[in-house]
């Protein structure tokens, strides 16, 4: 039994973050995370998403600029699991076993779904003009993202609460119906914390990209944020004239950013005559000096896309390791056989003969280079090379692992890559996509004495990173 709560945080990937973002979600969220008693799972929205967004390139982007700001603000991806939802397919089977046990009439009463009804019919138009099944069935998948991973606590909004009602509702269905007396969907509890901060914006109102009235995180940089926080309506009240601190947005931001103590000492200047213009100023350079370090190690992982995608995809190994499990148990009591189990592959061959348990697969992405993976035999995905400008040299690459399969001691198994065949540990090793990095380095062109240091130095880096993670 885990003694730690599990807590899970969806992120969804439309927009750019902005202030009232890192206050009231992103800073308490981590803070949570870093609690010993706490195992947090944290995954970029991205199915989400496209029920609000239909650019492409919007996503994509939004996507890899909201994991750096998550990864700049210190989400630890060794602490936490760290993952896309597009990644784990898992999530869209479990969404359709849920579905087929979810009433109609549960579906008819979500929020957002009546909300765009109600506006359809307010304009005279027919209730369900614009509505796609992505917004209707926009619960369920919610659900599916929560129930997949056993999560206990899911910290929302009060505007999400009745989604992990419905959640509750559709897990405790499928176990009912399914789980012979069995649990076997955990019941998820909402957690609402009233004492997070919601931001006011430049205008007042809550701080939000709908009212155009947010003062960006990172994007635009010093600049941007201090024409954003110039633009605060105040009053009309001159130079000198006592100020009333609670009649604009300036004390409630400055509050949140820089705590009590020091907003009582700002509110007491702006009673005592500080013009709004110096007011701003002052905000403006408090919020700078918290955010300025952020926004440093943001534009470092946004110059190096690949860290992130390092960080991501051995979030989703992790999150498949541990989604896959209760998925086969999903299905074989709905009823369902395993997948692939008609007519079992055998087994693969090492290097050496022997039986090894995955394979090796070469591809060309949607970068346009040629990568290859290694796949568990369950198809779990193992490992990532680099991108390679041409087919060839991704297949000697595998030639060359393949062989190193055999000479240096590797076991490739389920587990990942194990060292070598005296010192085999058991577990996953994280370093793989580091690994096949720094082997392209060389390049399979590279002498046989060049290849077999390279190969060892990777053995020496990959041991010595398995035995930091053992606490050895």
């Amino acid at each position: 039994m885990n003694a730690r709560t599990r807590v899970l945080t969806g992120i969804t990937t439309t927009g750019t973050p902005h202030l009232g973002n890192y206050v009231g979600a992103i800073r308490p969220a981590l803070r949570l995370a870093q609690r010993p008693d706490v195992e947090a799972f944290f995954f970029l929205a991205d199915y989400h998403a496209l029920i609000k967004c239909e650019d492409p390139e919007r996503i994509a982007r939004s996507r890899l600029e909201i994991a750096a700001t998550w990864l700049a603000c210190g989400l630890d991806p060794l602490r936490v699991v760290f993952y896309r939802q597009s990644d784990i397919p898992e999530i869209p089977e479990l969404a359709w076993l849920l579905s087929c046990v979810t009433g109609k009439g549960l579906m008819n009463r979500a929020h957002a779904y009546k909300a765009a009804v109600d506006a359809n019919i307010a304009q005279r138009e027919d209730a369900d003009a614009g509505i796609s099944m992505g917004l209707y069935g926009y619960p369920v998948l919610m659900a599916a993202d929560i129930l997949l991973f056993g999560a206990q606590q899911v910290p929302v909004g009060r505007d999400q609460v009745q989604h992990i009602e419905m959640a509750r509702d559709i897990a405790q269905r499928f176990n009912h119906l399914y789980g012979g007396g069995e649990a076997l969907l955990a019941l998820p509890d909402a957690v609402v914390d009233e004492d997070v901060a919601t931001l006011p914006g430049l205008d007042g109102r809550k701080m939000s990209k709908s009212y155009d009235n947010t003062i960006p995180l990172f994007a635009g940089g010093a600049k941007a944020l201090r024409e954003a926080v110039a633009k605060i309506v105040t009053d009309a009240r001159a130079p000198g004239e006592p100020k009333e601190p609670g009649s604009n947005a300036l004390l409630p931001i400055y509050r949140a950013i820089a705590g009590t103590a020091e907003a009582d000492a700002y509110a007491a200047a702006l009673r005592g005559g500080m013009a709004w213009g110096e007011a701003k100023v002052r905000l403006a350079a408090r919020i700078e000096q918290e955010i300025a370090p952020l926004r440093e190690r943001y534009e470092a992982l946004l110059a190096e896309p690949a860290r992130i995608e390092a960080a991501l995809r051995e979030g989703a190994r992790k999150a498949r390791a541990s989604a896959t499990p209760l998925l086969q148990k999903l299905r074989a009591a709905a009823g369902l056989r395993a997948p692939h189990t008609d007519a079992p592959a055998a087994p693969a061959r090492s290097a050496t003969g022997g039986a090894r348990s995955g394979r090796f697969v070469t591809f060309r992405a949607h970068d346009g280079g040629f990568h290859f993976r290694f796949l568990a035999a369950d198809g779990t995905d193992l490992l990532l090379s680099v991108p390679f400008d041409a087919p060839k040299a991704a297949a000697d690459w595998v030639n060359v692992l393949e062989k190193a399969g055999g000479e240096t001691s590797f076991v490739w198994g389920r587990e990942g890559l194990n060292l070598r065949a005296e010192d085999t540990v058991a577990g996953p090793i994280v370093a793989l996509w580091f690994g096949a990095e720094r082997l392209a380095e060389s390049g399979p062109q590279a002498g046989a004495a060049a290849r077999d240091a390279l190969l060892d130095r990777v053995v020496r880096e990959l041991e010595s990173r398995w035995r930091a993670l053992r606490g050895g």
